[in-house]
């Protein structure tokens, strides 16, 4: 079974910089690191790779400046390969042009059985990148799953909702995005951090995708930062003290809010 993994390298969430004062974009100039949103598309990537007793994990990846530290750490997990794309031109790129490069990305690496992803970036949030590669490469989709098992051309998804999770079918291959925090995302060993470092790693450009660079980056987005200011401060809450009527002046709290 070959699996395809999307993982994101971002800025150390303990030490995330700033913000470009031009762009009002996220300086990346530093290094990278795995999401931990996508670790756990990783490790469940090999736990149905062992499950299924054949085959391999890919590794796709869109980052800027060459940067590789955080797909090394994702193939010291247990990853065989690895597809970087990383160009200039693709500085501004919004949700939409980012799919594209990873679904030309994808493209590269064969016909995989099963694509993963995180449901959402943890320096993006826009949670609209996994729907659109399936889009792109005419695959159905299933999102939030919690648990995956593959039975020959077909995967059972357990999918996680608000009340408890659905039981979905879908024929492979499919591209699903896992929610995080469903498996354990097993710790590079020493040995695994050594052989990393020569395992396959294909880097390429948008130019080696046959895609242009004037439909990705700032020419090819479909958005504009106009402003960023700081959220507001957030106020005081109120304290009430239970004297033997505190359910009642929660009551008449809630009545101020018209929420009762």
């Amino acid at each position: 079974m070959n699996v395809v993994v999307c993982v994101k390298q971002i800025p150390d969430p303990a030490d995330p910089g700033a913000l470009d004062p031009e762009t009002k974009t996220l300086v990346r100039s530093g290094k990278l690191i795995l999401d931990e949103s996508d670790s756990y598309g990783v490790e469940m990537a090999l736990q149905l790779v062992d499950a299924a007793g054949g085959g391999e994990v890919t590794l796709v990846s869109m980052a800027p400046n060459d940067e590789q530290s955080g797909l090394r750490t994702a193939l010291a997990m247990g990853a065989a390969k690895a597809v970087l794309v990383s160009d200039e031109a693709l500085r501004g790129s919004d949700a939409l042009t980012t799919a594209k490069v990873l679904a030309a990305a994808i493209g590269r690496t064969g016909q995989p059985d099963l694509v993963l992803t995180a449901t959402e970036s943890s320096d993006g949030y826009t949670g609209t990148v996994p729907e659109q590669i399936a889009e792109l490469l005419s695959l159905p989709s299933v999102t939030f799953a919690k648990s995956i098992a593959v039975d020959g051309g077909t995967a059972s998804v357990q999918r996680q909702t608000e009340a408890g999770y659905d039981d979905v079918q879908v024929p492979l291959p499919a591209v699903v995005s896992v929610t995080a925090g469903v498996v354990e995302p097993r710790y590079p060993s020493f040995k695994g951090i050594m052989a990393a470092k020569s395992k396959p790693l294909d880097q390429v450009t948008v130019a080696d995708l046959g895609m242009d660079a004037g439909q990705v980056g700032w020419s090819g987005a479909g958005q504009e930062i106009v402003d960023v200011s700081e959220a507001e401060a957030r106020e005081a809450g109120t304290i009430v003290e239970d004297d033997g009527e505190g359910h009642q002046k929660v009551v008449e709290f809630l009545a101020e809010l018209k929420v009762i």
